[in-house]
């Protein structure tokens, strides 16, 4: 036979319906997920954007040196980095 101490003890370990819903008030939602996958999705747009800027003004840059080495060497002026 339980006695109150046992009792106590089963509702101790048990969960009860007010933990239930607490629990389940904690959850995300459908839309709190949707919302993080268009934040996540807005921001790979933007740094794909980026690196491919980066890519381009890389390129530029590398252009531009070869031709102030090729003036250079033309000029024949030595240029220290």
């Amino acid at each position: 036979m339980l006695t109150n101490e046992d009792i106590q003890k089963l509702i101790e370990v048990f969960v009860t319906k007010d933990d239930l819903k607490q629990a389940i008030e904690n959850l995300s939602t459908k839309e709190d997920v949707n919302n993080l996958y268009g934040a996540v999705d807005s921001y790979a747009k933007r740094a794909d954007s980026y690196f491919q800027e980066m890519v381009m003004l890389t390129h530029k840059v590398d252009r531009n040196e070869k031709w102030i080495q090729q003036l250079a060497d033309k000029l024949n002026v030595k240029l220290e980095y």
